[in-house]
């Protein structure tokens, strides 16, 4: 899979996706991604990449041209299709499903806003997928870019070095019923820790009542705190 990532502030970037289960896959060779920084591609001399809205109002809005051979050179460097990805708060919301989705696709390129805004019509010319990591507004594009990065690649097989890591996640598909169950609780050395002892069953050594333990916990946190992922 590749990844291309275009930004106004790339330096922000690497050291994240670097590390980690990311920065391991990379060096595996199961991803490659790739960070551009959108400022080199405007056409003046003083890289102005912004400008104030039409209508009035407060900040600033980054300019359609820029943006636009951004994008189309990054394309033109991998003759493989490339989904575009807006991340916005107003695009559909991020979740297990939709990563799954993205996670089978040969390449991505993500776009990460910053300021007020984007040039609406530089939007409506490239079409992309927009996509929100939730109800809240942060700084830029770039932390939720690498939400989702780190969500897609470690779903690549090999990228956890343990395939029912992935499986066993929180909102991972539940067998043939497909239901989506939050995580069970999860518990290491020492085996009492301030008078607080780990689940019998846990130390038991019996694998089929450790595996029902776990789903009825699941089953039991996910009507606790997440009614709705209930069907």
């Amino acid at each position: 899979m590749r990844i291309d990532i275009l930004t106004l502030f790339p330096e922000v970037i690497e050291p994240v996706l670097s590390a980690s289960i990311t920065g391991r896959a990379r060096a595996a060779g199961l991803v490659e991604w790739f960070v551009t920084d959108i400022r080199r591609y405007a056409d003046n001399k003083h890289h102005k990449v912004d400008d104030r809205p039409f209508g009035g109002g407060p900040g600033m809005v980054m300019m359609c041209q820029p943006l636009w051979d951004a994008v189309l050179d990054v394309e033109s460097r991998d003759p493989r299709p490339a989904q575009r990805i807006l991340m916005t708060p107003q695009g559909r919301r991020l979740t297990q499903e939709l990563v799954e989705v993205l996670a089978r696709r040969q390449r991505l390129l993500l776009i990460a806003g910053h300021y007020e805004g984007i040039d609406e019509r530089v939007i409506e010319k490239l079409a992309p997928m927009e996509v929100s990591i939730g109800d809240f507004v942060v700084s830029g594009g770039e932390l939720p870019a690498m939400v989702l990065t780190d969500a897609v690649v470690r779903l690549l097989p090999g990228a956890l070095g343990d395939e029912a890591s992935a499986a066993e996640d929180s909102f991972s598909p539940l067998g043939k019923s497909g239901e989506r169950l939050l995580d069970c609780p999860h518990y290491t050395r020492p085996r009492v820790w301030q008078g607080l002892e780990v689940p019998e069953v846990l130390v038991s050594g019996d694998h089929e009542k450790v595996a029902a333990w776990r789903l009825e916990k699941r089953i039991e946190r996910t009507r606790a705190r997440r009614p709705d992922l209930e069907r």
